[in-house]
């Protein structure tokens, strides 16, 4: 199977995703729904014909470790590549990116968010699940910067995604597993790299988390992601992460240089043509410092509503948004939010 022949195939019909599993089709995703791309089954070769073609010289990493993360440009599109082993065969899923970062007004997000790149200093969080645009938000904030402003933008990133053209900044990506052993490694030394902008691809542990921190409370501007469904259950994975003698310290250090939380979900749009976005926006104010440094984040849903005045929205009322201006049916509003009676209440 040729696999540029593939990706043609699956940028010509608007896939987001394609995935290789053996015993199966070749499937896409296309509008958020899975679609069979062929006829003919996979075989246990045909998948593994793939993921050396797909891996190259990393192939054996991955025979050793299970999986493997990488991103490549095949047939002129940037694919991010996850490979791995399942039941003992080789599985593959393959994300398509845009071949251009898109501007940061197309992308559907808070008016807030437009602030961010003029911002210098403070810890922004952009967290969804897998698939809901976080790096492409992420990657939409740097290119803005870059054409702005003149600083020292360093990326940690597994696997690089989006490449940068170096403008007015200078723009050092670095590729985890490739030009660094691991985040922690990588976090280690970026102090020490005069940055202005810090980008972590993930925050995935105690000690990413505790140099983010630190980076943002003396002076840097750190953009990072997270996986999490708000920006209440973000404070709390911050936190967790901590060991209970540590956990108030955290919570201080938050309070003082969180400065936005960004939730994101991407939904089948009614007309079936695509996604739309759904943001959430947590703008970090006093009162919300208060309820970070004293542990009272179940209270942050209810501060979060009566702080749109400071560009904050929650998510319910960004999917009553999006179901008022056609984008997604109630269904669909009701499914994805937090208070499914209050969405119901408003959609009838």
């Amino acid at each position: 199977m040729n696999i540029a022949h593939l990706i043609n195939q699956a940028h010509d019909v608007n896939a987001s995703d394609i995935h290789i599993v053996c015993g199966l089709p070749v499937k896409f995703r296309v509008g958020g729904k899975l679609i069979s791309a062929t006829e003919e089954t996979l075989t246990r070769e045909e998948c593994e014909l793939i993921a050396r073609d797909l891996a190259g010289e990393r192939y054996e990493a991955m025979k050793d470790i299970g999986e493997i993360d990488l991103a490549r440009t095949i047939a002129g599109v940037r694919i991010r590549i996850n490979l791995f082993r399942a039941q003992g065969n080789v599985s593959a899923a393959l994300r398509l990116l845009s071949d251009e970062i898109p501007p940061l007004e197309t992308l559907g997000l808070p008016p807030a968010v437009m602030d961010f790149p003029s911002m210098q200093r403070g810890l922004i969080v952009v967290t969804g699940e897998t698939g809901s645009g976080k790096s492409t938000t992420l990657a939409a904030l740097i290119d803005r910067i870059n054409h702005t402003r003149a600083e020292n933008i360093i990326t940690m990133e597994d696997p690089i995604e989006y490449v940068y053209k170096p403008d007015q900044s200078i723009i050092s990506q670095r590729e985890i597993g490739q030009d660094t052993e691991s985040y922690h490694n990588a976090l280690r030394a970026v102090l020490r790299e005069d940055p202005d902008i810090i980008l972590i691809g993930e925050m995935r542990d105690l000690d990413t988390i505790q140099t983010a921190l630190t980076a943002a409370e003396t002076g840097h501007l750190v953009l990072a992601t997270l996986h999490t469904k708000s920006a209440a259950d973000s404070i709390d994975r911050i936190v967790d992460v901590f060991p209970e003698g540590l956990q108030r310290q955290i919570r201080m250090q938050l309070s003082t240089c969180l400065v936005a939380v960004l939730s994101q979900q991407l939904l089948a749009r009614r007309d079936g043509m695509g996604r739309s976005l759904a943001c959430e926006l947590m703008m970090v104010t006093p009162a919300i410092r208060n309820l970070i440094r004293e542990g009272k984040t179940p209270q942050i849903a209810s501060s979060l509503a009566t702080s749109a005045a400071a560009g904050s929205v929650t998510m319910d009322n960004a999917l009553l948004n999006l179901y008022r201006a056609r984008a997604i049916d109630s269904e669909t509003a009701r499914e994805n939010a937090h208070d499914q009676d209050y969405i119901r209440k408003n959609t009838l």
